[in-house]
């Protein structure tokens, strides 16, 4: 063998080891590294029942519920003591992060509410309970009743279910920061991992987030726990009744931009640039205090969410510090040159961008978070009309219900996009959200589609139009529900209006 090839075969051994370590400690080191941001649906393989445990003695109601009156009734001068029985003292909580006075943000109770309740339990055994996967709308599946209930679809939604789901929490997940994100659930919701009590939600049609993180066993059995009650005459529609939105596992480091954290405006904007101004809040979950560098950059988007070419415009690097436990806020802005406006109708398209957003902790990246948003503006003159990107737009719009007709309530993509269709055949270019929080893809497809939103908060408000509708939340929820729908639905282009009731 000559030196020449001799010294060729040395450099294919040498190049082969390499590859060998490399896809021995590099790659695989890679594979096991968690990514800065996960967000998993996990809508399958769900276990569900009707009613709760036959032999169960503890009390789950949420709050009194009060005797029907006629509609438009007023509440009662002096609502009447809570009895001990009604557990909403540990519901409040989980709005606490929506609750602008500290003062007026509850504070949980000792121990752990229904513990006790077989149901919640990591270990009670539910593998006779039907199989589901979500979104789930158990009432569509009937009887139809021909005696009552006309005004919520003479469906059974009334009463009281149960989901529970194992969930996958491996060891590596240990010090990251898990939340469960429900996008809706009708309704007074109560949510147990592995028999401890973590928070619910009471508004049906609210999107909402809890904190699993001390309740976890990572690299265990992790055991979730929902439990729904729907009131009979609680609605003047058909309201639904299940898990009947996506439901997320989201996964995080301590420090992460926080449950819809970002806002972004275009207040200047012409045919060559447009400025783009982003507020960010960062959360930290940790225990020490955070030095933390947060970078974006934007891009052109396509219908589906894929980013077109290279960045448009970057945003500078700001470093924020952020004390344990405790949030923070930055605000920062940059300019697309040559912007493509959102828009809608016969001269304009529903161009989109996105914001990628890079949190670093001592030079690693710890968190990604993409916020997509549409570059346009809008005026309402009170003798002229809208103006969209300063064309005149004539709205043509429908109040839009949450259900699908047949298929339920269940937040169905192909039939909401279906439903669009037809309507934008039939030439409207605007919904109304009657009269409640949309589900997030409705206004998802609106963006995409070019329809313009008027986005809906309530029903009502402490005057009742059912015998246990939403009056009965009001007090304590109003400013929870509302500024939690503002923040989820605020950067979508296709929201040109808020409605705050009906």
């Amino acid at each position: 063998m000559s030196r020449l090839h001799f010294r060729k075969c040395r450099h294919g051994a040498l190049l082969w080891l390499f590859l060998a370590a490399f896809l021995l400690t590099g790659y695989s080191g890679a594979q096991r590294a968690a990514p800065p941001r996960t967000r998993l649906q996990i809508n399958d393989d769900w276990r569900f029942t009707q009613g709760d445990p036959p032999d169960n003695t503890t009390s789950l109601l949420y709050d009194v519920r009060p005797k029907p009156a006629g509609r438009g009734s007023e509440p009662p001068a002096s609502p009447p003591e809570n009895p001990a029985e009604v557990v909403k003292r540990w519901i409040l909580p989980s709005g606490n992060h929506f609750v602008k006075d500290p003062d007026k943000r509850a504070k949980r109770p000792k121990g752990n509410l229904g513990g006790d309740v077989a149901y919640t339990a990591a270990s009670f055994d539910d593998t006779s309970w039907q199989k589901v996967d979500l979104p789930h709308d158990y009432a569509i599946e009937g009887p139809f009743s021909k005696t009552g209930g006309g005004g919520m679809g003479r469906l059974p939604s009334s009463g009281v279910v149960w989901y529970r789901k194992n969930l996958n929490i491996p060891a590596g997940d240990r010090g990251r920061s898990i939340f469960l994100d429900i996008d809706g659930a009708m309704a007074y919701s109560m949510v147990w991992l592995n028999g401890r009590f973590v928070g619910g939600w009471p508004y049906g049609y609210a999107s909402f987030r809890l904190n699993l993180t001390s309740f976890v066993n990572p690299g265990g059995k992790n055991v979730l726990a929902i439990r729904l009650d729907n009131p009979p005459s609680s609605s003047r529609w058909y309201p639904g009744g299940g898990l009947y939105r996506n439901v997320w596992l989201v996964k995080t480091a301590p420090v992460h931009v926080g449950q819809w954290g970002t806002s972004i405006t275009t207040p200047e904007v012409s045919k060559e640039t447009a400025r783009v101004d982003l507020k960010i809040t960062l959360e930290n979950d940790s225990k020490r205090a955070a030095s933390v560098s947060v970078a974006t950059k934007i891009f052109e988007i396509d219908a589906e969410d894929r980013k077109v070419g290279s960045a448009v415009a970057s945003i500078a690097p700001v470093t924020l510090q952020i004390a344990a436990g405790q949030n923070g806020m930055i605000k920062t802005s940059g300019t697309v040159a040559d912007p493509k406006l959102w828009g809608t109708g016969l001269h304009q398209n529903p161009h989109r961008y996105a914001a990628v957003t890079t949190v670093q902790q001592e030079g690693r990246a710890i968190d990604l978070y993409e916020t997509p948003f549409g570059i346009r503006t809008i005026k309402f003159d009170p003798n002229a009309g809208f103006f969209l990107n300063g064309e005149h737009i004539k709205i043509n719009g429908v109040c839009d219900h949450h259900d699908l007709g047949a298929l339920g309530a269940v937040a169905n993509d192909r039939a909401l996009n279906r439903q669009l269709e037809m309507l934008a055949e039939m030439g409207t270019n605007a919904l109304r959200t009657s009269h409640n929080p949309p589900a997030p893809e409705l206004l998802d497809l609106a963006d995409k589609m070019g329809f313009l939103v008027m986005d809906e908060a309530f029903d009502v408000w402490v005057r009742q139009k059912t015998a246990l509708d939403y009056h009965l939340l009001y007090p304590d929820w109003h400013e929870q529900d509302l500024r939690a729908l503002l923040q989820r639905d605020r950067n979508h282009p296709s929201v040109m209006m808020w409605s705050i009731g009906n």
